[in-house]
């Protein structure tokens, strides 16, 4: 129940969440990296089978061989203070549901990390850097990781806003519809 506030009040968090790249140096304190994972293990997934894992990595030096594997779709660890590496079974025939599951986590971290203050980016580990990232997240054999989530204390550059007030998103009007799809919509 809203209680008289409007809707959009109260999903304002939801709308603000954003990704962000660049991060001070001041570490994640335990608690904070724990709420996020917890949110993170939290998440559903397909059929609730909860597939994923999640390591967590402080190293720098271990974060910063994650960034170089994987540039430029890892280039949000560069800065960040903690990675989140969702590591999942390597099973092509559910590789739709793991994806699914994977995306779920991986925006309920960047949410839960805005909701503390704190920041994150989602990296994409490519297909073709794959090995190099199983060498140096060490996983077991028959496991895989498709994304990092990038954590820290966001600079305040990163906080500026990347467009103009009222041009982040498409209007409502050509992104939202009643119903159908407009035959032009996607054009």
């Amino acid at each position: 129940m809203t209680d008289g506030e409007p809707p959009r009040s109260i999903v304002r968090p939801l709308l603000r969440a954003r990704q962000v790249r660049e991060f001070t140096d001041v570490p994640l304190t335990d608690a904070e990296l724990e709420a996020i994972t917890d949110v993170a293990r939290w998440t559903g997934s397909s059929r609730n089978t909860q597939p994923w894992r999640f390591v967590t990595i402080r190293d720098p030096e271990r974060i910063s061989r994650l960034e170089a594997a994987g540039l430029p779709q890892t280039r949000a660890l560069k800065t960040a203070t903690a990675v989140v590496a969702i590591v999942l079974p390597d099973e092509p025939e559910r590789a739709i549901s793991r994806a699914y599951d994977d995306g779920r986590a991986a925006e309920r971290m960047l949410v839960a990390a805005g909701m503390l203050g704190l920041a994150a980016g989602i990296a994409w580990v490519r297909p073709d850097v794959l090995p190099a990232v199983r060498d140096i997240l060490e996983l077991p054999p028959g496991t895989m990781c498709r994304t990092l989530m990038a954590l820290g204390h966001p600079t305040e550059a990163a906080l500026e806003p990347k467009s103009p007030p009222g041009q982040a998103r498409l209007p409502r009007n050509e992104s939202v519809f009643a119903e159908r799809l407009p035959v032009d919509a996607l054009e």
